[in-house]
């Protein structure tokens, strides 16, 4: 290859890897510095929750403001807290148990296509990789529907959301399922290569990058861009689909599902529809590109989690307590063709009381 075409090939891959200038159509939509010195509740929400194996959970009272040294400036952050296997304090989880219990912040508003921006220090300088927590950043959003069992293997005309390829946790249960893991730090105890996932309804890809030392004990601000679009299905037909919400939702088993995996349609017109699609997770750390998700990333918007966790897959905590630190946080939204906001609404539920004790619904 010539010098000349080569030197031109790899200015025009550097620049694919620049993180950009936000588009005109962005819009800031939170942009949080915790300087009131309060956790806003028309923001933000805490969970008390346990998902995974070999751990009790994150509850409210691992999630506190406090002040920290950020660069220069010192200023309030939220810390959110992990209790290790030597944890003997007053804070306990699910079944009022004291080890392995996290603490996560939600984001009350959903979000879909956009730019994120999080500010996060992982530990101390001191002790910058705590094996056994799971610091992490993410955005989630999910929607059960149902209906009776004996109607499971089919479509429902008066239930249109309902998708007999989504059934999760039994029949006639389906489940919608967007996130994004931007990043999900922890897996085995290493901290140089974390987790970057895409979650679509029923599929899945894992992925990992290297951070290049970021989890230091020191802040860098992590941004991902996700971007959405309409992808064009033919052969549709209006008989084959449903209006419900805003979106159209396949109604036949004669559309593939690997078409569009779930994922609802827009009429472009007559026998005419596009799916809503997710086509790239971009990532950045100290404006450094890292890498990026092109396989199942989801349309349907979901909220902001911060926070810090302690899974099985973590393995041993072998000490008392550690922290994840969060300083600023925004996000702008890009309102992309492809983003389908609306439909996962609901906040992420509690599963257990401050007892410990399951809460039963």
């Amino acid at each position: 290859m010539p010098v000349v075409a080569a030197c031109a090939e790899t200015g025009l891959a550097d620049e694919s890897k620049r993180l950009g200038s936000l588009p005109s159509k962005a819009k800031l939509s939170l942009d949080e510095d915790w300087s009131s010195g309060k956790i806003n509740p028309k923001r933000w929400y805490a969970l008390r929750k346990k998902w995974g194996q070999g751990n009790f959970g994150v509850v409210p009272e691992n999630v506190a403001l406090v002040k920290d040294l950020v660069g220069a400036k010192r200023q309030r952050v939220l810390r959110c807290e992990a209790h290790g296997d030597q944890y003997a304090g007053p804070i306990t989880g699910q079944w009022k148990r004291k080890k392995r219990v996290g603490g996560v912040l939600v984001s009350k508003q959903h979000f879909a296509s956009g730019r994120f921006e999080v500010v996060m220090k992982i530990g101390s300088v001191d002790n910058p990789r705590p094996r056994g927590i799971v610091p992490a950043i993410w955005t989630y959003g999910y929607r059960a529907v149902s209906v009776p069992a004996k109607l499971s293997d089919n479509f429902s005309p008066t239930q249109p959301l309902y998708h007999p390829s989504l059934q999760k946790w039994g029949k006639g249960q389906a489940l919608y399922w967007s996130e994004l893991d931007f990043p999900e730090y922890g897996k085995g105890g290493r901290f140089d290569r974390p987790m970057y996932n895409t979650f679509l309804n029923s599929k899945h890809q894992p992925l990992t990058f290297d951070a290049h030392g970021a989890a230091d004990g020191r802040y860098h601000t992590y941004t991902t861009e996700w971007r959405t679009g309409l992808a064009p299905i033919k052969g549709v037909k209006d008989s084959q689909v449903a209006k419900a919400k805003g979106f159209y939702w396949v109604q036949d088993k004669a559309v593939a599902f690997g078409l569009y995996l779930g994922n609802p349609l827009k009429r472009l017109g007559r026998d005419r529809y596009a799916v809503c699609s997710g086509l790239t997770a971009r990532h950045w750390i100290d404006g450094r590109f890292i890498g990026e998700n092109k396989t199942f990333v989801p349309s349907m918007g979901g909220q902001l989690n911060l926070g810090v966790w302690l899974p099985k897959w973590a393995g041993p905590a072998p000490w008392k307590t550690a922290a994840v630190y969060f300083a600023r946080i925004r996000v702008w939204q890009y309102g992309d063709p492809g983003d389908v906001l609306g439909i996962l609404t609901e906040d992420i539920t509690d599963n257990f009381g401050k007892d410990g004790q399951p809460l039963r619904r």
